[in-house]
């Protein structure tokens, strides 16, 4: 997706034009009617903060880059026991070893974010 659009409604367009679907295809990944879609992404009355969760889900997306149009940024230095450990780890693997990690740790968010 682009630079931040100016609605809701925009950026659910944008997400999912970005996607290559249609309305109706967003509506069946998110269980609900196309008509649903066309009131969300024109900005009239209809269930977007009841739904943004499946919207985001569907489109890949975090909440917060559909409804203020930024992501939020995570503090990129390791902050807990835990992550320090686990950064220390990582850099005694191996190459191989912290693709297989990353790849990993990228499908444990994925499935936590949804």
């Amino acid at each position: 997706m682009s630079a931040p659009s100016a609605s809701v409604g925009a950026r659910i367009r944008a997400a999912r034009q970005a996607h290559g679907w249609t309305q109706d295809d967003l509506a069946i990944a998110v269980g609900v009617s196309r008509s649903a879609v066309a009131q969300w992404e024109t900005d009239r009355a209809g269930q977007i903060r009841a739904n943004i969760s499946r919207i985001a889900a569907a489109l890949d997306l975090p909440v917060a880059l559909l409804l203020d149009g930024a992501a939020p940024q995570p503090d990129p230095t390791p902050g807990t026991a835990d992550e320090i450990a686990l950064l220390r780890l990582y850099r005694e693997c191996d190459t191989d070893d912290r693709a297989f990690l990353l790849r990993t740790a990228r499908k444990l968010a994925r499935n936590n974010n949804g």
